[in-house]
Order: structure tokens, then sequence, then C-alpha cells
């Protein structure tokens, strides 16, 4: 992958994650209010290591009414299992967005990995570690005062201005996180169902720009398909052995502004690829917001998965 493409993921997702967070509530309360850390009873630790220079204990917060959590330094996986008698074989690793400061652990994690259940499907939330930000929740509000600001083009700047370039971030701890969740669903596949050759990978924002790095950049994962929603969509440098690919995002998200490029480097290369633009839907809609032309992404999703044979069991349906 070329440094470039590397600034295309990494960038262009903590750019997303600085204005999601920074953005004006619309129908829900943008207010970000401590929150006391939910329970993970089944949260696997992955034994990645810890982050340099980080100081400040895991945190939580609740925006918009959905947990998330900060200054994550120990990276775990979370097991969501179909009921009994319901899997088909199919697992996909969840990877929440949020800038890589934080993650939106339940719009863009659990939510999900409850919906990918209820079609059969075997999900493990990856809660990767982050970028270190201030200890307190007043501190880190201003720090993301700051870069929001920063991230904004000047008053008076017009509509196609240029933005000031987001953070480039070296994403080597979260690679070894998506590396590390990829070997124990390996590991433990026939305790968890799960079929070794339909694993993919699904993710937001910057969770969608960790499943392309790991597309990308990684020697141990094969994955069979992935998912990158609302993710960075500037041209990559694709391996001939890609995996399929469907992506989803709307044209009044700030990421997309009219841009093709992954999409046609996945077209270029030959590789499959599903590619949705929806009318509306912002950044951030997760499995979906009221009254938006983007709700039906995931019911194309999963079309796309059985379409394509992801959802079959070996000895067929």
């Amino acid at each position: 992958m070329t440094m470039a493409s590397l600034s295309n993921v990494a960038g262009a997702a903590a750019l997303a994650g600085l204005l999601a967070l920074g953005s004006p509530a619309s129908a829900q309360d943008g207010t970000i209010y401590p929150l006391a850390a939910p329970p993970e009873p089944n949260a696997i630790p992955l034994g990645t290591g810890g982050v340099e220079g980080q100081t400040a204990q895991e945190s939580w917060f609740r925006q918009w009414g959905d947990p998330m959590a900060r200054n994550v330094s120990k990276a775990t996986l979370t097991p969501f299992l179909p009921k009994p008698g319901t899997a088909n074989g199919a697992a996909v690793i969840v990877a929440p967005g949020g800038g890589f400061r934080w993650l939106s652990m339940g719009n863009e994690g659990w939510e999900v990995a409850e919906a990918l259940n209820a079609k059969g499907i075997a999900a493990f939330v990856l809660k990767y570690r982050l970028q270190p930000t201030p200890e307190s929740l007043d501190g880190f509000k201003a720090s993301m005062e700051r870069t929001f600001a920063a991230a904004t083009p000047p008053a008076g700047a017009g509509e196609g201005a240029p933005r000031p370039a987001p953070p480039r971030w070296d994403l080597s701890n979260q690679l070894q996180d998506a590396e590390a969740a990829y070997a124990l669903i390996v590991a433990r596949a026939k305790e968890w169902g799960v079929d070794t050759s339909r694993i993919g990978m699904i993710g937001f924002s910057a969770g969608a720009g960790l499943t392309m790095h790991s597309t990308l950049n990684s020697k141990t994962m094969k994955l069979a398909f992935i998912g990158p929603i609302y993710g960075g969509m500037g041209p990559v440098d694709v391996p001939k052995d890609a995996p399929p690919m469907f992506t989803a995002i709307a044209t009044d998200d700030f990421l997309f502004r009219g841009q093709f490029g992954v999409v046609k480097s996945w077209f270029d290369a030959g590789r499959p690829v599903e590619f949705h633009l929806y009318q509306n839907g912002g950044h951030g809609f997760g499995l979906g917001n009221p009254n938006r032309t983007s709700n039906r992404w995931f019911d194309a999703f999963i079309h796309w998965l059985d379409v394509n044979g992801f959802l079959a069991s070996k000895t067929g349906k």
C-alpha cells in the first residue's frame, strides 16, 4: 500500500470522527455526557499490548444516546453468536468508528452485531486501541473542539474550499488488534460454529478505514469479504487477491465529495465490488436514522452476502 493510500484511509477516517463529534445534533441531543463503563462480560482480551504514552484510564461517554469508549489501551473482542439452530457459519468482525480517538460501541458495534445474529451470522465486535485523549471529559471536549476548528475551512470560504490536512496516524496498533481478532476466531472456529473460509470484516468511518487498512496490509488475515461503510473514498492500490467489497455512503456525507476512487480501484483491479450511494443519511448513520434513504443499506448488504454464497453452508442451504 502506498503512503498516499495510507493517508486516504487514516486521514479521512480521523477527519470523519472529528467532524461527526463536532457536528450539531438535529433530532437527538449531541451534548457529551459522562457514562459509567457498561458491563462487557463476554469481552475477550486480545493481549496485543498497550498504547505508548497513554496515562489515562479507559473511560466512556454518551452522545446522541449512544455509548462511546475512549482511551482504549487494551484491545478486546466480544463474540455475538446466533441463537442455536440459526447459525449459517458465516462470521463478521465489526469495527466501530470514532476517528481513532473514541469508539461508537452501540451504534456501530453491538447493534450491528445483533442485527447480523438475526441473520444467522456470528459477529465479533472489535474494541481496538485508540489515540490518547485528555483524561477529563472537559479536557476531551476542549481538545475535540480545537481539532474540529482546525479541520474546518475559514469563515467565508466557498463550499468547495479545501480543508486543512487531518491527522495522519500510524495504524500499527489497530492492525495488530484486527489480526489478533481474526486469529482468535480461527482458533475457536469449531467452538463458535464458524466456517473459516467465510470470515469477513465490516467497519464504519474509522472502522471502515481499519477494514481497508487490514485488507491492504495484513499478511495473516484472509478475509472472505469486506464492508467499509461511510469510509474514505480515495483511490487505493488493490491486491490481485483482494476480497469482494460492499461499500455504502450518502451524498450528504462530507467524506463523499463526489469521489469514487476506492470503488474504481476495486473495479479496475477486476475484483468484485458493489457500491451504494444514497441520497441522504449524513455521516455515522449506523443501521439507520429516521427518514433517510440510507436506512436500507443493511438489507442490501445481507442480500449481497447471500447472492455471493457467503451465507450458504458447505452442505448447501
